[in-house]
């Protein structure tokens, strides 16, 4: 990946790589990128860590969590699959 650039639509270049470099999908890194670019950094790391742990709740809570996000096959995982797809998304 060191290199090459991501698309037009990402604002924050340097975040994204850093991002996909620590294991976020394309989707999740531009998603954080561009809202980092819009609202500064600091703004969105504030943000972060206020929803509860995924081990918390419930299967049915998991399958409503992937469905608003749009996570295919969500309606077979188990609730550890749930919890890894939702954690990588």
């Amino acid at each position: 990946m060191p290199g090459k650039r991501p698309g037009p639509s990402v604002k924050d270049p340097e975040q994204y790589e850093a991002l996909r470099r620590d294991g976020a999908s394309k989707e999740k890194a531009a998603r954080i990128a561009n809202a980092s670019a819009a609202e500064g950094r600091s703004t969105v790391g504030r943000r972060g860590a206020t929803a509860e742990d995924y081990e918390d709740r419930t299967k049915d809570e998991l399958l409503d969590r992937a469905r608003e996000i749009g996570i295919d096959g969500r309606s077979k995982m188990s609730k550890g699959e749930l919890i890894d797809a939702l954690r990588n998304h």
